[in-house]
């Protein structure tokens, strides 16, 4: 569905993006981790044609982007900042102008706010919002018009977890439904919880990509198991044959409570690469 060959994008003499390569399959969820200003948005913006990129080969439904028709375009559902929010409109008027675009029937309005959890809102401005339910009105403006690829730039940040937990619920029955999601973060939870790849993008360049695990099992530099005991105790066990003995006579004994393997995190692969944390501004 979207793939990326040598994309190289400046503005000036500041290079925003240095060579990036990307694939992204039909159904999945992609997900491009980093800090603000790595150039996240900047990619979103060039393959939904928004904007030009410098160099390089670039194809969205086999299509460079600039080549992309109207048609096209509307298989695209986009949710970034504030776009596309009426403050002064109604969470109902707000997607009618945007079912009026794309064509959509009326009657879906409240079947989509229903689907995000808005259904009580129909008629609340959107000045009224919480975060957490714009956030949710974002996505309904994004899906009304059943896109193919959905574009989601920091959709939960600044959200609460009960919100977040919702918003990933939504985001998975799209793709469980065949719609393709590249969705930008900085929230390494997410992006393990949710995506089938992912790509460490720092200063416009991909460190690392490849599916959350095996990031993370490719970082494992330790290699140990750790295990809490039931009198209080943490011990540490190298993970190789002999282990196997001493956990048997723990587990045998009732003193094992907890045992978890040693990976990293994306967060901590991160900074390990970067010697910055994922949420730094640039």
């Amino acid at each position: 569905m979207i793939q990326c060959q040598d994309l190289r994008k400046s503005y000036d003499t500041h290079a925003v993006l240095k060579g990036i390569d990307l694939g992204i399959p039909k159904g999945s969820i992609f997900g491009l981790l980093g800090p603000s200003g790595a150039g996240k948005t900047t990619l979103i913006k060039i393959l939904t044609g928004q904007i030009r990129y410098d160099s390089g080969n670039v194809k969205v439904f086999e299509k460079e982007p600039a080549c992309l028709s109207g048609r096209d375009k509307k298989k695209f559902g986009i949710m970034m900042d504030n776009f596309g929010v009426y403050e002064r409109f109604s969470c109902g008027d707000n997607l009618s102008v945007y079912a009026d675009i794309y064509g959509v029937s009326h009657d879906r309005i409240w079947h989509i706010l229903k689907e995000v959890g808005l259904e009580d809102a129909l008629k609340k401005s959107a000045s009224d919002l919480s975060k957490g339910m714009r956030a949710r009105l974002q996505l309904a403006r994004a899906f009304i018009h059943a896109p193919e690829i959905i574009f989601l730039d920091e959709p939960t940040s600044g959200l609460d977890p009960q919100t977040m937990r919702g918003i990933h619920r939504i985001i998975q029955e799209k793709k469980d439904a065949g719609c393709t999601i590249f969705l930008t973060t900085h929230n390494m939870e997410e992006a393990s919880k949710l995506c089938d790849k992912v790509a460490l993008l720092n200063e416009g360049e991909i460190i690392e990509e490849g599916k959350p695990e095996d990031i993370c099992r490719r970082y494992d530099h330790q290699k140990k198991i750790k295990i809490h005991l039931s009198d209080g105790k943490d011990i540490e066990l190298d993970r190789q044959e002999t282990a196997a003995g001493r956990i048997s006579e723990l587990l045998r004994a009732r003193m094992l409570e907890t045992i978890h393997s040693t990976e990293p995190t994306l967060e901590s692969v991160f900074l390990e690469l970067t010697g910055r944390n994922l949420e730094e501004d640039e």
